[in-house]
């Protein structure tokens, strides 16, 4: 007997029961958004706001603290730096919505939340087709991530397809060069109507550090109509998998005026 085949046998079933029952996702201990406390913030320090590489965090006009997590690459910077802990670490990774307003920060939000309208029944399966639209590939290892053994989506009836025309979802990370431009659009053409888009990653959703100037757009922003929005940097498997999730309405949005709320 092979040597791999043993200590499989002897390691046993490597698969999570996650998503289907509750438990480990595999993602303990990872860091998330930066958790904004605003009660805490001081009036005139900008040192987050100074230290924040894709302007994620901004002063309005009235001087208070702006927080757009379509925009966070998840650098941590502003918790290193706040004084005060207004800005502090946690595990709040899954920010998954249908709505980019959802993903700025409001206290007391009253937004509603946007559901998608999906006339498929997806109960079977759920095909998708990936396409890199300038990504620097960090998104992409964790999708791969999604077919190993760990996280194996296929047991949920999620897959990748080569073809556009047997896709059901079009998952587009990076901010969209304009190199890809077309070959974006012309995959999404391709697509059986109707399909849905699904931004992945923070380059996706809003550009990141690397959108705008020559070379690039600012993400899917007026380029196709995006159905769901998952920012990070990069997202990680657990968090792609509870957006696919959200997306089939097997669960219910989390997020809503920049906070995770589990009631909601």
């Amino acid at each position: 007997m092979p040597l791999w085949t043993l200590i499989g046998l002897k390691e046993g079933c490597a698969t999570l029961d996650w998503p289907e029952k509750t438990g480990k996702n595999g993602q303990e201990d990872v860091l998330g958004m930066p958790r904004f406390n605003p009660e805490k913030c001081l009036t005139n320090c900008t040192r987050c706001v100074d230290a924040c590489l894709p302007n994620a965090i901004t002063r309005d006009e009235n001087n208070n603290l702006k927080v757009d997590y379509g925009s966070c690459i998840n650098c941590q910077l502003c918790t290193e730096v706040c004084p005060t802990g207004a800005m502090t670490k946690s595990e709040d990774w899954a920010f998954g919505v249908f709505d980019k307003k959802d993903l700025v920060w409001e206290k007391n939000s009253q937004h509603k939340i946007k559901k998608t309208e999906i006339k498929k029944d997806f109960k079977q399966s759920l095909h998708i087709r990936h396409v890199d639209a300038g990504s620097c590939n960090g998104c992409e290892s964790e999708l791969i991530a999604l077919t190993n053994s760990i996280y194996d989506m296929e047991r949920l009836g999620i897959f990748f397809t080569p073809s556009p025309r047997k896709a059901d979802l079009l998952l587009v990370t990076g901010p969209v060069t304009y190199a890809m431009h077309d070959a974006l659009l012309t995959t999404y053409e391709a697509m059986p109507k109707p399909c849905w888009v699904m931004a992945v990653g923070t380059c996706a959703v809003s550009g990141g550090s690397n959108g705008g100037g020559y070379a690039c757009n600012q993400g899917l922003e007026n380029i196709l109509p995006v159905d769901v929005y998952l920012p990070g940097c990069p997202p990680n498997p657990a968090a792609l998998i509870t957006a696919f999730q959200l997306f089939l309405g097997k669960i219910q949005q989390k997020v809503s005026g920049g906070q995770q709320n589990d009631t909601l």
